[in-house]
């Protein structure tokens, strides 16, 4: 049978290379960025970097070079292109370039040249970015994402200037994603409408009129003002904590313990404390903690009193353990000693009869937090509001849909515990002050339209939903971002929220992608301004994304479903985050943050809003909880990501698709990279038509160590690469796909390492290529004529890569195999000479060139390869008459970590390396390959680096002055 081979398309940057350790690098380092970084404008789960998601667009819709031999014709200067398209995304990856114009200019022109080259035309000047962004407007395919989420790929088309549009089934998602993305540019460069800024401009004062700093300024002025109505009406219920001097302080949070009736007839039915840990702070020179007291004339016989000092760390083990009977699943009874089970405890929850009791008072200090023991008038004041109308009503009206059960999650859950609806997650306090700042949204709305006709808006009564621009949408955008502000509040406003020891603060609910039961937690004062408050925990972050947001182009985001979606805005480019498998049902947790938007702002987007909790009955996951077995959640799972895929293949464009995938359970076993999930998203993408040609392996984790190469190599998530397979594609047998597979796989392997993929995600970026070939094909035909699954054929890629690696063994010099050889065996030991003869005598090399060559010490009677910490720090190849591929890694890996050396001095050796330099990289990779075999983990960790850093000395290498070859005529470069 003949070869099919992929469709004849421009090839873009991401289906040959991408600078993977640079978009690596970025992303990790994302997790740590906070203020402004749209991941804090709401919680939503799995988000992808906005640094990968920036680098894969520009990557989607760049041209390789290989794709224009007119204009470069030879292999060097379409590897010197790539590596400037390489530097241009290394440059655009930091969080710190997703506000720099300047950056983004050239990144949005380097697109806008390939748009315009594939359209017969030349882009506008490279210095004009208003002309550049009109021009990716216009002639640049929109970008799609049909699994939004959170927003993070439709923003970062956005930001490159490209038309962005993204849909999802989830309300949640959606409303992000409309605040995020589809609002800011419709009010992008107006001055804020508050009376405040109003006054003041006409005072004579400016405006900027960048983004929609404007809007952002508002939502800040309108939030306070929600505080401030908020702390005429409900203040009261916060009251002053009372210092030792006598003065008052605002309490920043009052912490509780719940309560359980003891088991033991002794203790006479005294409800006693469930402590998780008795420390407050372990700041050092500022520890606090909780002793309890045995006292008669107390409540049920006990009481708390906080104490401050230094503590012994015997002591402080004890007290971390709270009430809780050692590491187990049982506590003890604070009076008797009795051991009180969870499952009893669960019973009593289940009846409703679970107490709470104060433990401590967390006050601003001034100076820092004070911690005071509890008092009946702060006890008094949370508890008596059990007893309030408007709390019942809350608990059985908007609060009262069913909490997720342990089925549906994973990771632990409270309605174990009583727990059972969203409005036992919260204190009656916390009810009052969270649906008080709820209703305050729509009366913040109608001073805010008011407000806006007397500004500089133009005339439009249209709502927001309805396209509008005037007053009145504005004031709906102002609604929608202050619900969200509702939002990110009760993420540290619930019963299930914890104190952190250390920060001294409220840490939030979705700790983890669960609801697990907490039984000492703190509740914030919503109307402070500290930890867990109201502005700090929710209006200030909103205000930073917004007044950083892109706020240009045009937008919108949908609530579609992805099995169903018509592709409103097509053809598209798409580039998506689907759901993974088996991971949990974001519309059950996501439900804690909807029952409190929809109180805020359901009249404004009533569609969004129709349900009373998410829709769940089509998310894609598979969730046994939801079918009547795993089986019927699996078929589920993957008929539905079929329907998916294939309306994303309809509507695509003839460019590539790129869709991530997150590990989860994966298993690295003998035939390689496995798991369930990622077999079947595999499969699902090649029965839908696609081809797969690219699967780049994304790091949001960044490890010293990289403890264990053989279970733990593994990304944060693989992005896809996929073409529409052609139609023509023909049927092959299981011999012609692995006799392409070996033609193949060598090359693309190649340029996999000149792309400075590490040898860590070799073995997951190597599955591109390889499923490119078994993808390309209609079927590939088993022995038997079936068709072979992708199980199968990812386990014949993984062998067939081992086969290819093996082999380059044979090409390297004899010294090397010998080096490699014995390295494999022993490393840098040493041992009896006898065994390097035996080796030397089979690769026909005289020992005594091991020797003289440097590669091996002679020991008298033993040997070893020479370490690199002696070797000799003046050798060059220059120097080195018959210098071997095992000597040039060693010596650049040497002169790599030198304190005298460093890139520029390691680039100086490489240039001279000559055609050696290409086997000396993959000499790199197979050392990293068997030291990760044999767990030697720090030696790995030098050829990974080795690796990685070979594109960068080469760059250094190429523009050298005087560069030569290793010929016997050359001079020395430097």
């Amino acid at each position: 049978m003949t070869d099919v081979a992929p469709q004849h398309l421009r090839k873009k940057l991401i289906e040959v290379s991408i600078p993977l350790e640079a978009i690596n690098v970025a992303s990790a380092r994302e997790k740590s960025i906070r203020h402004g970084h749209p991941s804090t404008l709401h919680l939503w789960w799995a988000r992808r970097p906005l640094a990968a998601c920036r680098a894969v667009l520009f990557a989607q819709l760049v041209d390789d070079p290989s794709s224009w031999p007119e204009r470069f014709p030879t292999e060097e200067m379409q590897d010197a292109e790539r590596r400037r398209l390489h530097k241009v995304i290394a440059d655009l990856v930091p969080w710190e370039a997703s506000t720099n114009e300047r950056i983004l200019d050239s990144a949005r022109w380097e697109i806008a040249r390939s748009v315009a080259w594939g359209l017969g035309e030349e882009p506008p000047e490279s210095g004009d970015g208003a002309a550049v962004l009109d021009y990716l407007q216009t002639k640049a395919p929109p970008v799609y994402d049909p699994f939004s989420g959170g927003g993070s790929i439709p923003l970062e088309a956005q930001r490159l200037g490209l038309r962005a549009y993204g849909s999802d089934l989830n309300p949640v998602a959606v409303l992000i994603g409309k605040s995020l993305i589809e609002i800011p540019p419709k009010f992008a460069g107006l001055p804020p409408i508050n009376p405040s800024a109003q006054g003041e401009l006409r005072r004579g004062g400016k405006w900027n009129s960048r983004g929609a700093e404007g809007l952002a300024e508002d939502v800040r002025y309108y939030g306070q003002w929600i505080r401030g109505e908020a702390e005429k009406r409900i203040g009261h219920r916060y009251p002053k904590a009372v210092l030792a001097d006598g003065s008052s302080a605002t309490v920043i949070a009052w912490l509780w313990c719940r309560t359980v009736r003891s088991p033991d007839p002794s203790a006479k039915g005294a409800m006693v404390p469930l402590v998780s840990s008795y420390m407050l702070c372990t700041k050092p020179g500022k520890t606090a903690w909780i002793e309890p007291v045995t006292d008669p004339d107390a409540q049920d016989g006990w009481r708390f009193e906080v104490r401050m000092g230094k503590l012994a760390k015997a002591e402080e083990d004890r007290l971390k353990l709270g009430t809780k009977a050692g590491k187990g699943q049982a506590f003890t009874c604070v009076l008797t000693g009795a051991t009180i089970n969870r499952s009893y405890i669960q019973e009593e929850g289940k009846f409703d009869r679970l107490g709470v009791r104060l433990l401590a008072i967390v006050a601003d200090g001034g100076r820092g937090r004070v911690y005071l023991s509890p008092n009946a008038q702060h006890e008094a004041a949370a508890t008596e509001l059990d007893k309030e109308p408007a709390v019942a009503e809350a608990r059985n009206s908007f609060l009262s849909p069913a909490t997720p059960t342990r089925a549906m999650i994973t990771g632990g859950v409270c309605t174990a515990y009583g727990l059972r609806t969203w409005g036992h997650l919260f204190t009656a306090r916390q009810l009052v002050v969270l649906t008080t700042l709820s209703d305050l949204v729509s009366e913040a709305r109608a001073k805010a339209a008011i407000e806006a006709r007397d500004g500089c808006l133009p005339p439009d009564d249209r709502s927001l939903r309805d396209g509008g621009v005037g007053a009145e949408a504005y004031a709906d955008s102002l609604a929608t971002l202050l619900a969200l502000s509702i939002g990110r509040a009760t993420n540290r406003a619930s019963t299930l929220c914890i104190w952190n020891q250390i920060g001294e603060k409220i840490e939030q609910v979705f700790r983890r992608q669960s609801l697990p039961m907490v039984f000492d937690f703190p509740e914030g004062n919503l109307l402070s301004e500290s930890t867990g408050s109201y502005i700090e925990g929710g209006v200030s972050w909103i205000e930073k994304c917004i007044a950083v947001a892109p706020a240009i182009g045009k937008t919108g985001i949908v609530q579609l479903d992805a099995k169903k979606n018509q592709y409103p805005v097509r053809p598209a480019i798409i580039s998506t985050d689907p759901p993974y498998f088996d991971n949990i049902g974001y519309s059950e947790i996501s439900d804690f943050f909807y029952v409190w938007h929809r109180r805020a702002i359901a009249n404004l987007w009533p569609d969004l809003f129709r349900r009373i909790t998410t829709p769940k009955d089509d998310e894609l996951v598979v969730l046994s909880a939801r079918h009547k077995s795993r089986d019927m959640a699996e078929t589920f799972f993957m008929e539905g990501m079929g329907e998916a895929l294939g309306a994303i293949r309809e509507a695509s464009v003839d460019l590539p698709v790129c869709i991530y995938y997150a590990f989860k359970q994966t298993e690295v076993t003998a035939d390689g990279v496995t798991s369930a999930g990622w077999a079947a998203f595999l499969q699902a993408i090649t029965n839908s038509g696609f081809l797969i040609d690219g699967t780049w392996p994304i790091r949001t984790e960044r490890s010293g160590g990289l403890r264990d190469f053989n279970s733990n190599a593994l990304a944060s998530s693989i992005v896809l690469v996929c073409r529409k397979r052609s139609l023509e594609a023909t049927v092959v047998v299981r011999a012609e796909f692995i006799r392409v597979l070996k033609r193949e796989l060598p090359q693309a392997i190649e340029a996999i390492r000149k792309a400075g993929v590490g040898p860590v995600d070799m073995q997951q970026s190597v599955i591109g290529p390889g499923m490119g070939v078994f993808s390309r094909y209609a079927k590939v035909l088993e022995d038997d004529d079936s068709a072979m699954n992708v199980k199968t054929a990812l386990s014949i890629i993984n062998r067939v890569w081992e086969e290819i690696e093996n082999e380059l063994d044979a090409a390297f010099d004899a010294e090397t195999q010998v080096a490699l050889a014995w390295f494999a065996t022993y490393g840098f030991d040493k041992r009896k000479s006898g065994e390097l003869i035996m080796l030397a005598n089979a690769k026909n090399v005289p020992s005594g060139a091991l020797f003289s060559s440097g590669v091996f010490k002679d020991l008298r009677g033993d040997a070893a390869l020479t370490p690199r910490a002696e070797l000799p720090p003046s050798w060059t190849p220059l120097s080195d008459k018959s210098f071997t591929v095992w000597e040039c890694v060693q010596h650049t890996a040497r002169v790599l970590r030198a304190p005298d050396g460093g890139g520029e001095a390691a680039a100086r050796l490489v240039a001279q390396m000559g055609s050696k330099a290409a086997e000396a990289r993959a000499l790199a990779y197979r050392l990293f390959e068997i030291a990760t075999q044999k767990g030697w983990v720090s030696e790995a960790l030098i050829y990974n680096e080795l690796a990685q850093e070979w594109p960068k000395l080469e760059d250094l290498a190429s523009v050298a002055p005087g560069r030569s070859s290793t010929s016997a005529a050359q001079t020395e470069l430097f």
